[in-house]
């Protein structure tokens, strides 16, 4: 995903730059023309003012006059030794009329007007030295300005891209982490199914009827549906939830697998309702994550203790087990998505996290190395739930 992520990028940026970079480019090739463009105007209007205006003896500053009347030369003083352009003189004596031409003469370049007036050949010459010089100025600060638009124009696409490609980056990864979730989501549910299918399987052909465990089947399959409707609803309804319900039956739902695993489960409730105000699929998700990581971390012959306790406006759900116990640093660091797998918790745990923030409630763990870990949820009551039937202790092993 970041390699078609990075290409997308870098098309954009080029794509962006280049179109930049061209614009910018013409707009430099219209400002060059229009200058050369009114030079040459400039040009030719002066020297053909100064044939027809300028005295021979002051002319205007860089252009200098020559006159023929008779086979008589006459010059402005200070004229270069190169001028005049005899060319110009003999086609206009041949040919009459105006001759408009540029000419280089003794490394310069010049715009020389040629014109009869009467019996007398005028010429004006224009150094074009300084207009010359005024393009190349002109052209050096396009190229610079150009090549600084480049650099300006490749940052400009790289902003862009990065701003265009951002949703697409987005929508890619919230599909990946919307994968990772259903796949772990669903892991636990259909290992649970798994289990109780094969001690069904088992009894029926010791000729036993297991309607209680096909009925907890049947039970598993609607709550893995309600998982799929969970993951699958962005707007989720909050109901009134009693915790310790959920975690009865959950207890009984992993009867078959904690049996399985050797390990024993009770779950304890205290006085008072228990009533929280939440969506039951994600709550049970989380009481189900809880508890698969207790038994992944429990060996044989270990004990899960979920307690579900109500304070005045508040109730807690803990799950503890007298497994391998956390790691110093652990704590800390077992609720990020990416860290979790590493260290062999699972992705659950970030989940949890995710879920208990989702529903205003805290989080928090405890444990050491050898002693078990301690997973506590503490949610807002909801004050209009019903109370809770009486408390019970069930022990299931």
């Amino acid at each position: 995903m970041n390699a078609l992520l990075s290409r997308a990028r870098r098309r954009v940026t080029l794509r962006t730059a280049g179109t930049i970079s061209v614009l910018l480019l013409i707009m430099g090739g219209l400002v060059y023309g229009v200058m050369a463009g009114q030079q040459d105007a400039a040009a030719r209007r002066e020297v053909r003012v100064a044939v027809e205006r300028a005295l021979i003896t002051s002319p205007p500053p860089c252009l200098w006059l020559v006159e023929v009347e008779g086979g008589t030369l006459r010059r402005s003083p200070g004229a270069p030794d190169t001028l005049p352009w005899l060319a110009g003189i003999r086609g206009v004596e041949r040919d009459g009329g105006v001759r408009v031409e540029r000419a280089e003469l003794g490394g310069l370049e010049y715009l020389i007007h040629t014109e009869r007036r009467g019996e007398v050949i005028r010429q004006a010459a224009l150094d074009l030295r300084y207009q010359i010089s005024e393009r190349d100025r002109l052209l050096h600060t396009l190229v610079v300005a150009e090549i600084v638009s480049l650099l300006a124009a490749v940052l400009i696409g790289y902003v862009i891209a990065r701003r265009a490609i951002a949703p697409l980056g987005e929508a890619l990864a919230r599909q990946r982490r919307f994968t990772e979730d259903v796949s772990h989501e669903l892991r636990t549910p259909l290992a649970r199914l798994h289990t109780r299918a094969q001690l069904v399987s088992v009894r029926m052909r010791r000729g036993e009827l297991p309607v209680e465990d096909v009925d907890r089947l049947v039970t598993g399959t609607r709550e893995l549906g309600e998982v799929v409707d969970d993951l699958l609803l962005s707007d989720r309804l909050r109901r009134p939830v009693d915790l310790a319900l959920l975690a009865q039956d959950l207890a009984e739902a992993e009867s078959a697998r904690a049996e399985s695993r050797g390990v024993a489960i009770e779950v304890h409730r205290a006085n008072g309702p228990t009533v929280v105000s939440g969506a039951a699929p994600a709550l049970r998700r989380v009481l189900s994550a809880l508890v698969d990581n207790a038994l992944t971390h429990t060996a044989p012959g270990g004990r899960i203790t979920i307690t579900v306790a109500a304070s005045a406006d508040r109730v807690s759900l803990t799950v503890a087990d007298d497994g391998a116990g956390l790691a110093p640093g652990d704590p800390a660091r077992l609720f990020l998505r990416h860290v979790t797998e590493s260290q062999g918790y699972g992705l659950g745990l970030a989940l949890v996290k995710e879920v208990v923030d989702g529903h205003d409630g805290v989080l928090t763990v405890a444990g050491a190395p050898g002693e078990g870990a301690t997973f506590t949820v503490s949610l807002p009551a909801d004050a209009l739930g019903a109370p809770s039937a009486d408390p019970a202790r069930a022990v299931l092993g």
